[in-house]
């Protein structure tokens, strides 16, 4: 992770030991889960793969160590195995803002985060290969919870009809993401800029 997105080391150190604490004493079916997600984002911190490694399976490493944006500062404690980490003074693309993480067991198996998607099309694409996975999270990457929830009210059918990406048009405060589909069409409208990143904020439909 560039140095350039990331918070002195000794806060970073303080910081994490706060996280951990922050979490509702009295749940102590969260204790386990917010440990050892606590323990990865630590030695994410402290830049210590080596470290990482022994918390979370290496798909996760290597997730959590290129996130681009500067360190989510708290701790949002965990609902079963999903444990969250987010953001309240930096203004990220997406609505998962910031790092999800889920746990199985002693070690962090997946981590979604916040996506710097540079082109419009790219957050289009993101979000509807979420859909067709059914994974809600990765959505949440690229896209608004409030467009997320309106596309996954439908769950997406391989054997349905079939979806055509369209490319992106320019609209009054974005981008207009099309697709198309035997009876209607798509579209997803998209925000951000190349610097900040681009994310699906909402999604409309129209039907022939």
């Amino acid at each position: 992770m560039s140095t350039r997105l990331m918070i002195g080391g000794a806060a970073f150190a303080a910081g994490a030991a706060l996280l951990l604490t922050s979490a509702p004493a009295s749940a102590q079916q969260q204790a386990a889960p917010a440990k050892t997600a606590n323990k990865l984002f630590e030695a994410w911190l402290a830049q210590d793969k080596l470290g990482a490694s022994k918390v979370a399976t290496p798909a996760a490493v290597d997730t959590i160590f290129a996130y681009v944006y500067r360190a989510p500062d708290k701790f949002a404690g965990c609902a079963g195995k999903v444990c969250r980490f987010v953001h309240t003074s930096v203004k990220v693309p997406g609505g998962l803002n910031g790092i999800l993480m889920i746990v199985s067991g002693p070690k962090v198996v997946k981590v979604y985060e916040s996506r710097h998607l540079t082109k419009p099309s790219q957050a289009a694409k993101y979000l509807f290969k979420a859909w067709q996975q059914s994974d809600r999270y990765r959505g949440l990457e690229a896209a608004s919870e409030a467009a997320v929830k309106k596309l996954f009210k439908v769950k997406y059918d391989p054997q349905g009809v079939e979806h055509f990406f369209q490319g992106c048009s320019k609209e009054t405060k974005g981008y207009s993401c099309a697709y198309s589909y035997e009876g209607g069409a798509m579209f997803m409208h998209v925000r951000g800029t190349k610097a900040a990143g681009y994310a699906v904020q909402s999604i409309s439909y129209i039907a022939d």
